[in-house]
């Protein structure tokens, strides 16, 4: 992935606007190009994203139809037009429960009419036999540009990374190239961002923010508005802040060539985020 190569300031405001998109742009691009060919995600459609809910309801059922079709037909036998609605309301109580919430739901499921049903499969620490193997082949890691994640307001976001319907994690993306950097990314969460917009409410949805310009990476696990707290997510450079050269690309590339892949992420979200229930505090590791 080479670096951006800019056209020129010089010229009209127009110019200098259109410039501006068309970089930011395709910084956009070049993650989503990454994360879709080599880093195991799938496109999907930013018009199948349920605001009220908070969730991607078709890809939610499709997985839960194609990994556990014993409990969906049970559940269909007896809810039968019903059973798709009742199926997701009942993840999203499991989802806004405070004593569940989105991690406990992706590690250990939710019950439904009295069955246990998964929304992921981790990688267990031993192993994989031949069942669990297909089941952890099943989960599917997506991204979603500019996502209107709200029907109160009109606003985007850059990108959203979600496991099978549940949204993760979201990115807000600057280019210096066009007079921004991470800073602005912040300050674009911290107004601009309603915490208690589903798709944000700590512990329930999304569980990690990232503020991300070419060379460096900021995250933060809560949004709190103007008392969000974000920190670095960078590598180290000479040892100082920062991150090193990248001869092959941007700085902050392995935030989507390392972090983010499909088996890292799935990693991450199985044993190395970890919520202080008591401080209202999370925390992102990665390896």
């Amino acid at each position: 992935m080479g670096a951006l190569k800019g056209k020129g300031m010089a010229g009209a405001d127009g110019e200098k606007l259109m410039t501006g998109q068309h970089t930011e742009e395709a910084f956009e691009t070049a993650i989503e190009d990454h994360l879709s060919t080599e880093g195991g995600y799938e496109k999907i459609d930013r018009e199948g994203f349920d605001p009220e809910r908070g969730i991607f309801p078709h890809e939610v059922l499709t997985f839960i139809r194609r990994t556990q079709p014993s409990q969906w037909e049970y559940l269909l036998s007896i809810q039968k037009d019903n059973a798709e609605e009742t199926l997701l309301d009942d993840l999203c109580r499991a989802l806004n429960s405070e004593h569940e919430g989105c991690l406990s739901v992706l590690r250990h499921g939710f019950k439904c009419f009295g069955k246990l049903f998964r929304i992921a499969y981790f990688a267990p620490a031993s192993g994989l036999n031949p069942d669990t193997k297909k089941l952890y082949a099943a989960n599917r890691l997506t991204i979603t540009r500019q996502l209107h994640y709200s029907a109160k307001h009109n606003n985007s976001l850059d990108v959203t990374l979600a496991l099978n319907g549940v949204p993760v994690a979201t990115i807000e993306l600057k280019n210096p190239m066009t007079a921004q950097t991470w800073r602005n990314a912040v300050t674009q969460y911290k107004n601009d961002r309603d915490p208690a917009d589903v798709i944000f409410r700590f512990k329930k949805r999304t569980l990690v923010h990232f503020a991300v310009d070419t060379d460096e990476v900021y995250m933060t696990t809560r949004l709190s508005g103007r008392n969000t707290h974000f920190l670095p997510f960078n590598q180290g450079f000479n040892h100082g802040a920062g991150n090193p050269e990248n001869p092959g690309g941007y700085r902050s590339a392995y935030l989507w060539e390392e972090v983010l892949e499909r088996h890292s992420f799935l990693d991450i979200l199985a044993r190395f985020i970890h919520l202080r229930s008591e401080e209202h505090t999370s925390e992102l590791q990665s390896h």
